[in-house]
């Protein structure tokens, strides 16, 4: 074969085409809940569910699906990719029927958890595909679309979410995910070709339950003491249960010869690097995702549609710039072009901690935009640093791993930040709820959802209340960007400490590590 010849699948590009809408339900359907937390708090309209309910909707998909991210890459690789895919969208579409007839809080979360299933075997497959149909030279820039997919999504969402929202029920939201479904099952049959790992791992069974049951339990120890307190045992029982499994997996994984996560990996700073930078950049963004909704639709007051609307610098940002961040990596190396998409992020996510209910939305919508530049430029270099320190036919276990971070650092996030922002906001709150009655103090000063709820009850003293519960949200909602802020930063050292610099600069044709530099990987 001549070095110049391209051994990528003829039909490449439209196997990619085909690729980005089967990844774009996955990834939509986790950001188009974001403008409908109001409405699903509202008892009324939705179905009155508590604050803690609502992070739950969101981590109990977050969390299966991550959880069993790594296991279905490799069943992925074992079975097929092609059929994997095509399983995990009918799951996907059958689940989301289920959420949007759910009739309770708890019915939400449980079709949400069968939705992470069908994610789970959705999205490894996506990357392990690129990887398998294009030419190592071409792989940087497809991967560079696949990411601004990722990025598009995560705003187009809202947007949908907020257009929905204004002209049907709440249902709605998880109901538009049928056609697309139904579409990329089609497209998925015609024009994806099938293909395995010609050597798969076997599948670590104890693995996955344990990192299931150490993530739910360290979240829901995070998210009931957000909600209620730290100060009770269950709680505490919870979080170092949680971690002790964790411990007791990662341990596990050190002496399997078929670990589900190959903790070995990062021992390769190629790789290492990279997959923290993910995870630090998705805890912070996810936690901020979460609060800025509630910020614009409560303490702002738009509606769920102008609220989609507000997020469209950063839909933009994410389709101009993701797709060419692939050129500047050649040109500038990856942890130039990773470190200057990390400070615009840290400023933008910073930027949270000084805006408030009087602050001009044109700032908001500039810091949205930084953002969505900002993380235009993190994911591809991060995204293909990964997936080229694996050899090929390997392509499931980077996409799984990198994957599994991001998702579980984003529940993570998502629990942690708004376990800051109940904590900050109950006890900021309370002096204003003295003296009202029992329900409708118990309502605001769980959330203020809850807050406007009862406002609404008072009479006169309506309006007073809410003041109070938009100067609470607002405090809350500065602690938690400074902390996002924080760990954004934090992500910042580990780009300019350890992020391969110039080596990625031959990211169109850069072979893999070596089977010695990844011995024990599955």
């Amino acid at each position: 074969m001549q070095p110049h010849e391209n051994t990528g699948h003829p039909r490449r590009w439209a196997i990619l085409g085909v690729l980005v809408i089967s990844l774009l339900v996955v990834v939509l359907d986790n950001t188009i809940l974001n403008v409908a937390l109001r409405t699903l708090a509202d008892p009324v309209h939705g179905l009155g569910a508590s604050q803690g309910e609502l992070e739950w909707a969101i981590n109990s998909y977050t969390l299966v699906f991550a959880g069993l991210l790594f296991t279905f890459g490799v069943l992925g690789d074992r079975a097929g990719r092609k059929r994997f895919l095509l399983v995990g969208l009918v799951l996907f579409g059958l689940s989301s029927l289920l959420s949007a007839y759910a009739q309770s809080p708890a019915q939400l979360i449980g079709a949400r958890a069968l939705m992470g299933v069908g994610g789970a075997a959705i999205m490894p497959v996506t990357l392990s595909i690129i990887s398998n149909v294009f030419d190592p030279r071409e792989r940087g820039r497809a991967i560079g679309v696949w990411a601004g997919a990722v990025g598009l999504a995560v705003a187009i969402g809202p947007i949908l979410g907020g257009a929905l929202l204004e002209h049907y029920w709440w249902g709605s939201v998880f109901l538009i995910n049928v056609p697309v479904v139904a579409v990329g099952v089609v497209l998925v049959a015609l024009l994806v070709p099938e293909s395995r790992d010609p050597d798969p791992g076997r599948v670590d069974v104890l693995g996955v339950l344990l990192s299931v049951v150490g993530l739910v339990a360290l979240t829901y120890g995070i998210i009931d003491g957000g909600e209620h307190g730290f100060g009770r045992p269950l709680v505490w029982v919870s979080i170092l249960g949680g971690l002790a499994v964790l411990t007791w997996f990662v341990l596990l994984e050190l002496r399997s010869d078929h670990p589900s996560l190959d903790v070995r990996l990062f021992r390769v700073p190629r790789f290492a690097a990279p997959v923290a930078l993910v995870g630090l950049v998705f805890f912070a963004a996810m936690g901020v995702m979460f609060f800025s909704s509630f910020y614009l639709q409560l303490v702002r007051g738009y509606t769920p549609l102008q609220t989609g609307l507000l997020f469209l610098p950063f839909a933009a940002a994410q389709l101009v710039f993701a797709p060419r961040s692939a050129a500047m990596v050649r040109r500038y190396g990856g942890r130039a072009v990773a470190a200057v998409g990390l400070a615009l992020t840290s400023v933008a996510l910073a930027a949270f901690a000084f805006i408030d209910a009087g602050t001009p939305i044109w700032v908001v919508l500039v810091v949205f935009l930084l953002q969505g530049i900002g993380m235009a430029n993190i994911m591809p270099p991060a995204t293909e640093s990964i997936m080229s320190a694996l050899p090929r036919e390997k392509a499931g276990v980077g996409s799984a791993v990198s994957n599994t971070v991001r998702q579980v650092a984003g529940a993570l996030g998502v629990a942690v930040l708004g376990s800051v922002l109940s904590a900050v906001y109950r006890d900021d709150v309370a002096p204003a709820l003295r003296g009202l009655p029992a329900g409708a103090h118990e309502a605001a000063s769980e959330s203020i959802s809850g807050a406007y709820a009862a406002a609404g009850q008072l009479g006169p003293g309506g309006p007073t209340l809410v003041t109070a519960a938009n100067d609470a949200f607002v405090s809350a909602m500065h602690w938690a960007a400074a902390l996002s802020a924080a760990v954004a930063v934090l992500g910042f050292v580990v780009v300019l400490r350890w992020m391969p610099g110039r080596a990625l600069d031959r990211v169109a044709g850069a072979p893999a590590a070596s089977e010695p530099e990844l011995a024990g990987t599955a």
